[in-house]
């Protein structure tokens, strides 16, 4: 079963950041990024970032390095991207959200890094890079004495243009790369797609870690619009609403965790600044559409919701739904949609033979959206990036492990991941298909379930569940799954906690899950 993007002509150098240049010749006195009450227009964040380009290619570090950036979300964060594009070189994002160990075990990935960005707040947690790190702040006089000219750099769609780490199937950080021709596709098929203007102005809400705050970044610059940045590492759901209410804000990408958080926050608050956007587009992770069903429905509310999926591999959205066509049904998943453009999504079976309509294979990814590779990896992981025969001609594909299935109407069904299934008292079960019977459940407002191996070795399911009001009693929630589920699939334990912590992605946390019930089960163990 093969999905197909529209195909759309990209120009002869699809690069992102000559997009964003074209912006600054025609409305430089626009705002351009806006952060703790400072404002840059395109003009001057134009001329910043030439600055720091002309200083990367004195350095030597031009096209084809690879710039280390661990910055708070700041106008100098966005310089330092910027000018890295525009010197030729690739930049890594480093999350300040990340304590010391997790950034040296990732910085160990990179033999061949040029040089670290940092600030004097987030120079500490890289100080183990095995290259020069420099803050904004120090090079503020070296910059200055700069030409403001961009420099004359042959940039290319085939050159790098940033890599993230994803852990992967294996849990060991992988660092993917992304060309510029892919970048471009798919910030191009947002704006066409979606109708993205000068008035599209944008809330950052994501790490900076993460595969989809790099399109969250350059998206409205992309398009003329202002980027609105949090003077906050962590996520702060207060700030982001207040944000939402008091600017001219359009759209925000985000994971699915984050949205519920929002949502929860209007919804409590009685406020309309979400329901009062352009667009939400968000993704990551299986969407419980309970979560969100009674604020989508509420009168008056103008928000498209776009239902997204994709691999930090492929330029990270390879899909896309508008959720208000989504009739949820007892057992339903909601579709993630069809394809970006340039884009073809492939649904195949263990021979790499494509499945009929309806039936579950393994999701594969072709066309432009696929990335580089894994810089510098040569275990099983890379083996994902393959090639397979479309019309005796040959395509690079991505094989992404996730399961499922194409729609009568047409539309990618994600079932979850080919891997994640466990085998708990004989029996193959996905977590996620638990996940969906609890948030089915009256009184349940979300749910997670995780697997916990006891000392004998035997998978055991653990549900944790944030009560929409009063406490969940568990014999009481068991009995009721059991109406739905088969013994096997129902949670051995099921605990209330007030919320579900997130990654510093936005995301469900599943390991602090873990370590919670670990800390719970110790407690009682030595209590008793």
């Amino acid at each position: 079963m093969i999905l197909q993007g529209k195909r759309v002509d990209l120009p002869s150098t699809p690069v992102v950041h000559k997009q964003f240049e074209a912006h600054a010749q025609t409305t430089p006195d626009a705002a351009a990024v806006v952060c703790a009450g400072q404002r840059v227009t395109y003009a001057e964040l134009d001329a910043k970032a030439n600055r720091f380009a002309h200083f990367l290619i004195a350095r030597g570090h031009g096209r084809g390095a690879k710039v280390g950036i661990c910055l708070d979300y700041s106008i100098d964060m966005v310089v330092t991207v910027l000018g890295t594009l525009k010197a030729g070189a690739a930049y890594i994002p480093f999350d300040p959200t990340y304590p010391t160990a997790r950034l040296k075990l990732l910085l160990g990935q990179i033999p061949d890094l040029a040089l670290m960005v940092a600030s004097p707040t987030t120079a500490a947690l890289v100080e183990s890079a095995d290259v020069d790190v420099v803050t904004p702040d120090e090079l503020s006089g070296e910059l200055e004495g700069l030409p403001v000219t961009g420099p004359d750099v042959p940039v290319a769609g085939d050159d790098l243009c940033y890599a993230v780490f994803t852990s992967g199937s294996t849990g060991t950080p992988k660092l993917t790369a992304i060309r510029h021709e892919a970048w471009y596709n798919l910030l191009n098929w947002l704006v066409l797609e979606y109708g993205l203007h000068s008035g599209s102005h944008n809330l950052v809400v994501s790490a900076f870690g993460f595969d989809l705050s790099q399109r969250s970044l350059m998206t409205p610059l992309f398009c003329g619009a202002t980027q609105y940045l949090m003077a906050s590492r962590n996520f702060d759901a207060a700030m982001a609403y207040r944000m939402l209410t008091r600017h001219e804000i359009r759209t925000v990408h985000c994971a699915s965790s984050t949205l519920y958080l929002l949502v929860d926050w209007e919804t409590a608050r009685g406020g309309e600044a979400l329901t009062g956007l352009d667009y939400v587009l968000f993704g990551g992770e299986p969407l419980h559409v309970e979560r969100i069903a009674d604020w989508a429905r509420r009168e008056g509310n103008r928000c498209t919701l776009l239902h997204q999926y994709g691999v930090a591999e492929c330029t990270d959205v390879a899909s896309s739904y508008d959720l208000a066509g989504h009739r949820p049904g007892e057992h339903d998943i909601a579709p993630v949609g069809r394809p970006v453009h340039n884009t073809d999504i492939h649904v195949l079976d263990e021979r790499m033979q494509g499945v009929g309509a309806g039936e579950y294979g393994e999701i594969c990814i072709s066309g432009t959206s696929v990335g580089a590779g894994y810089l510098g990896a040569t275990g099983p992981e890379s083996e994902r990036f393959t090639t397979l025969m479309v019309d005796g001609l040959p395509r690079r594909l991505y094989r992404t492990g996730d399961r499922g299935r194409v729609t009568e109407a047409g539309d990618l069904v994600v079932a979850g991941r080919m891997d994640a299934q466990v085998k708990v008292r004989g029996m193959r079960i996905d977590p996620t298909d638990i996940e969906r019977a609890l948030g089915r459940l009256a009184g349940v407002r979300q749910a997670a379930v995780v697997i916990r191996y006891t000392d004998s070795g035997e998978a055991e399911l653990i549900a944790f569940v944030v009560p929409a009001g009063e406490r969940l009693d568990e014999t009481d929630v068991r009995t009721r799954l059991l109406e739905t589920l088969p013994r096997n699939m129902v949670p051995a334990r099921v605990i209330n906690i007030p919320l579900i912590p997130l990654s510093p992605h936005g995301k469900a946390d599943r390991a602090a899950l873990v370590d919670t019930f670990r800390k719970q089960y110790a407690d009682s163990a030595a209590s008793g």
